[in-house]
């Protein structure tokens, strides 16, 4: 498993400081199984925010990626007739039985 991002520790960070905050004074509980409910929510909460959050594409990946695509020999564009679909066949569609 890839080792988490800076972005990745913020967001999740931040989600589980402002949730259980705001967690705590809606719920106005005093109880400890009330806030040991609400901070193991805010944790879920985080973490799934946390894994949410897009990985960065690997550098080397696109510049190979551009350099492949830049030695192809560019073939010609097809005619825009070439590119339309043939219409299908009556015969080739399914009735629909209800």
């Amino acid at each position: 498993m890839p080792r988490p991002t800076a972005a990745q520790l913020a967001y999740g960070t931040a989600t589980v400081v402002v949730s259980t905050i705001a967690m705590l004074l809606l719920s106005q509980t005093r109880t400890g199984l009330g806030v040991a409910v609400i901070a193991a929510a805010a944790l879920a909460l985080g973490l799934l925010v946390a894994l949410t959050v897009p990985m960065p594409k690997r550098r080397g990946a696109g510049r190979a990626a551009a350099a492949a695509s830049a030695a192809a020999p560019q073939a010609a564009p097809a005619p825009a007739a070439a590119r339309v679909p043939e219409p299908r066949a009556a015969a080739a569609e399914h009735p629909v039985h209800h």
